[in-house]
């Protein structure tokens, strides 16, 4: 399998940026495996759903961050379990962290939100993880459609746990205004849970049509990624996705 393409600022002023969206189940499993898989996927940005959210947690989304050669960006237990975290290449412009509403007896949803510059390339970026129940779950993907377009840039990526595969309804709802980064351009694998024995795609990247999805997919065989490390660093393997963002 090919590599994908390393990180860098065209002369024009565009960027090539690398995005690994990852569940990382509240830390609970082999945080060591997990920061030697995160590190082998070189990203620019990471997606994190189940940060820590109870004691201590930014402490420990921050040793993660280290852990990881990136630092910590938004999210955590302020989103309600999505988190973002960026390397130094990232300039910030600004973070926001969104709580959903609540449905009585579910568990409370959020999403981690950003703006950030990469050279002359102007990013919004949105962690989500959706709800297990259907009807939630479809209202969450109005409102994760809704926060891009207000979040006043041309270009965006989302990417998450979405708990549904690709031919539920909110799935569909999503790609009919965003690339299915998967899709578009198919690298590595597809099959997302669980690492044992991954038979569904239910996390994704998702980018807005002015993106260019240079590869996306499940880093599988790549440098310095192990099937140990991955079958101990969580319950769900991680999406990597290349894409190049037109300067701004």
């Amino acid at each position: 399998m090919s590599l994908l393409p390393h990180s860098r600022t065209e002369p024009d002023g565009s960027a090539v940026i690398r995005v690994l969206s990852y569940n990382i189940r509240s830390m609970r499993d082999d945080t060591e495996a997990l920061a030697r898989v995160i590190t082998a996927c070189a990203p620019d940005l990471v997606l994190i759903q189940e940060a820590p959210r109870f004691f201590r947690w930014r402490k420990k989304l921050a040793r993660l961050a280290a852990a990881s050669h990136l630092v910590t960006l938004s999210g955590g237990a302020t989103a309600s379990g999505p988190a973002l975290l960026c390397s130094l290449r990232a300039t910030v412009e600004r973070t926001e962290d969104v709580l959903l509403p609540r449905t009585p007896g579910l568990h409370r949803r959020g999403f981690a939100t950003a703006v950030v510059r990469f050279g002359g390339a102007r990013l919004g970026v949105l962690s989500c993880h959706l709800s297990l129940q259907k009807d939630e779950r479809y209202e969450q993907g109005g409102m994760l459609l809704d926060r891009l377009a207000g979040m006043g840039v041309e270009h965006a990526i989302a990417g998450g746990d979405l708990n549904e595969r690709p031919n539920g309804r909110t799935f569909k709802r999503l790609t009919a205004d965003l690339q299915d980064c998967w899709e578009t351009a198919p690298w590595g694998a597809e099959h997302t849970f669980t690492p044992d024995d991954p038979r569904r795609r239910i996390d994704a990247i998702l980018a807005t049509r002015g993106v260019e999805v240079l590869g996306c997919g499940v880093p599988l065989g790549q440098p310095g990624i192990t099937e140990t490390d991955l079958r101990a660093a969580t319950d769900h393997l991680p999406v990597l996705a290349a894409l190049r963002v037109p300067a701004s």
